[in-house]
C-alpha cells in the first residue's frame, strides 16, 4: 500500500523515477472549471508489467491516461515516460510512435476497411507502401485471431467482438513499448470478455510490453494485472499486487471488490 502521507502537487521536482519504471506519475492535479478530477495521483507502471486503475465511472481514470498521452495538460505534478519528463513538454511524434491504445468504443473509422483501420499510423510513414502496410495489418489481424479476408470488411461488418480485437490489431500495429486499454471488455459478453483478457495478456508477456489499463470489471482486473492502483476521489488510495486484491483491508478496495453497497465509496443514485 502507499504511503498515506500525500505530497504536495507544488512539491519540487525530484530525481528521474528509476531506470525499472516506464511511466511515473508524480503528485498529478487536473481540474475542469470547479470540478477537481484528480487531486494528487501518485502511480508507477514498471517496465514490461500489466497495471491495471480500477474506480467507480467518473473517478478519473480516463483523465489519467490522457494525461500521460498528451491529450491534457496536468495543472501540477509530474509525469515521466522512460526517464524523460513530458508533462510540460509537447509529445513528439518519437514518443506518440512508442504508444499503442485501445480506445473504449473501439473507435474504428466506418469509412475505411479493417486493415486500413489496423494501419492507419503506419501509412503516415511514406516508406511504406499500401502493400506493406496491408501486409502488417493482416499479419496484427491473425495475431488477434481473425482471418486474412477480415481485412476487406468494413467495421460495420463485424461482430462487437471482432471490433474489439481490430482495436487490439491497431494498438500492437506499430510494435509499441506502451500500450493502454480503456475498458476493454465493455459491452463484450462473459466469453468474449475471457478471450480479449487472455489476448491482452498473451500481448503484454509476447511483446514485453508495459500496459496501462482502466476498468470496472473485476474479472479483467484478476486476468491481465500485475498490479492494481485503485482510484478514488482524485488520489490513488491503495496500490499492490493483484494477488493482494482481495486480502487487503483497504476499505476502499474491499467495498469496490465485493461490491457492497456500505462504505467509502458512496453510490450515485
Amino acid at each position: 500500500m502507499r504511503d498515506e502521507a500525500q505530497h504536495s502537487p507544488t512539491a519540487t521536482a525530484r530525481p528521474a523515477p528509476d531506470p525499472s519504471v516506464m511511466i511515473a506519475m508524480r503528485n498529478v492535479a487536473k481540474s475542469f472549471g470547479p470540478k477537481n478530477v484528480l487531486v494528487d495521483v501518485s502511480l508507477e507502471a514498471p517496465r514490461g508489467q500489466s497495471v491495471v486503475i480500477i474506480g467507480g465511472s467518473g473517478t478519473g481514470k480516463s483523465v489519467t491516461i490522457k494525461s500521460i498521452i498528451g491529450l491534457l495538460e496536468p495543472d501540477a505534478g509530474e509525469i515521466w515516460v522512460d526517464g524523460v519528463r513530458v508533462d510540460r513538454r509537447k509529445r513528439g511524434d518519437a514518443l506518440l510512435a512508442r504508444f499503442g491504445m485501445l480506445f473504449q468504443g473501439g473507435a474504428l473509422f466506418d469509412s475505411l476497411p479493417v486493415w486500413e483501420n489496423v494501419a492507419f499510423r503506419l501509412r503516415q510513414d511514406k516508406t511504406k507502401t499500401a502493400a506493406d502496410c496491408k501486409e502488417i495489418a493482416v499479419e496484427k489481424l491473425r495475431r488477434v485471431g481473425l482471418k486474412p479476408e477480415t481485412a476487406d470488411l468494413f467495421p460495420a461488418e463485424l461482430s462487437g467482438g471482432m471490433q474489439k480485437r481490430v482495436g487490439v490489431a491497431r494498438a500492437i500495429a506499430a510494435d509499441p513499448e506502451i500500450i493502454f486499454f480503456d475498458e476493454p471488455t465493455t459491452g463484450l459478453d462473459p466469453i468474449m470478455s475471457g478471450v480479449i483478457n487472455e489476448l491482452i495478456r498473451e500481448l503484454v508477456v509476447e511483446i514485453g510490453a508495459t500496459a496501462m489499463t482502466i476498468t470496472h470489471d473485476m474479472s479483467s482486473v484478476r486476468a491481465i494485472a500485475d498490479r492494481v492502483a485503485m482510484l478514488h476521489e482524485g488520489v490513488i488510495q491503495w496500490e499492490g499486487p493483484v494477488s493482494e486484491i482481495d486480502s487487503t483491508l483497504n476499505p476502499y478496495v474491499r467495498q469496490f471488490v465485493q461490491g457492497l453497497a456500505e462504505g467509502p465509496i458512496e453510490a450515485v443514485r
